[in-house]
């Protein structure tokens, strides 16, 4: 129980089917005192209160876990090494891999609980005895694309009570049952960012390193403190010294770590068809291995695209029917069949 409206009437509705609930929020601050105040992300202090109170209206026993040493490790640290290697990482994906539906759906598992349950916008329903996981009715709030990553393991001990409902009607929910976080504003930032600022964060993470900013012809256009102060596709804050002879705009193109340098140029130089991926996990029973038509979906809400897969034990290939912008290395490409989730690789180049 994050302490939002979703997972609130998410535990609510397991309640009320009869089934026997016990609410569980994350610590996962190592230093619970830098808790930011207010509702720019989630895992503050209100929020833990929030979802005490929640627990207490629903009559449910209610805990709260300290993950904070392993989401440090598997997600902070990560988030921050990925930077460093000049690649795009999505945290709260690496999140679910890691402690949502491992760290906290073991230790479940070890209490004797059957499932996690979460208020996660997705659908899972079951064929044989195969757990298939499927886009919410919500396209707005759908959810699976930072569910990807997950196992048929990990799957059959899952339940998602949302995934049928529009987040309107989730909040008129909780407003009939007297929640306060009826009308609690949707959390946005990366949860371990108090204040949203994520190049500042890198910066104490990584410290400044003085290079370079050039053009597609190596002409060099500005300065920057750290490659990992950018990402791919990125417009705004490169503070250019030199303007670009034609006046358009210029995007990060490209960024080479080992050089400490970025690349700029056109938007026209963001554009790739071909998309190679690594470490492949399936959420399907048997993996989708050879060649296959689908739809690749590269950021959360970003659009799933027609494409052409190839795939086998160790990395997918994706060849889009049209080309796409601002495709990044790190970034997890998640592969559907229609609206069911097949599994997820992460993004090692694109071209």
């Amino acid at each position: 129980m994050s302490g939002g409206v979703d997972s609130s009437v998410a535990a609510a509705r397991l309640v009320a089917d009869g089934h026997e609930v016990v609410g569980v929020h994350l610590a996962l601050n190592r230093h619970p005192e830098a808790y930011r105040s207010g509702s720019r992300g989630c895992c503050s202090l209100e929020d833990a209160q929030d979802a005490r109170r929640v627990a207490d209206v629903l009559g449910i026993p209610f805990y709260v876990w300290d993950f904070s040493e392993r989401f440090h490790c598997d997600v902070v640290e990560n988030f921050v090494a990925e930077y460093a290697a000049g690649r795009t990482p999505n945290p709260c994906l690496r999140c679910n891999e890691k402690i949502k539906f491992a760290a906290v759906l073991d230790r479940g598992l070890a209490l004797g609980f059957d499932a996690v349950a979460t208020g996660h916008y997705a659908r899972l329903d079951w064929a044989d005895d195969e757990a298939r996981l499927y886009r919410a009715a919500d396209a707005a709030k759908d959810q699976s694309y930072v569910l990807g990553v997950l196992t048929q393991e990990q799957l059959r001990r899952s339940l998602f009570p949302l995934y049928g409902t529009e987040k309107p009607q989730v909040r008129a929910e909780a407003a009939a049952l007297g929640l306060r976080v009826a009308a609690k504003p949707d959390s946005h930032d990366i949860c371990f960012i108090s204040d949203g600022d994520t190049a500042g964060f890198l910066t104490r993470a990584l410290g400044e390193r003085d290079g370079t900013i050039v053009d597609t012809a190596g002409t060099v256009v500005g300065r920057h403190a750290g490659h990992h102060q950018f990402t791919v596709g990125q417009r705004r804050g490169l503070r250019l010294g030199v303007p670009a002879t034609d006046g358009r705009p210029r995007y990060v193109l490209g960024i080479s770590p080992a050089t400490n340098t970025v690349t700029v140029g056109p938007r026209e130089g963001l554009a790739v068809s071909a998309i190679e991926a690594i470490r492949p996990t399936w959420a399907v029973a048997e993996p989708r291995l050879g060649r296959w038509r689908g739809l690749v979906q590269v950021r959360a809400h970003g659009a799933a695209m027609p494409c052409a897969i190839a795939a086998d034990a160790d990395g997918v290939r994706v060849d889009l029917d049209a080309s796409a912008e601002g495709i990044a290395p790190g970034q997890a490409a998640v592969l559907y069949d229609g609206d069911l989730v097949v599994g997820a690789a992460t993004i090692a180049s694109a071209a």
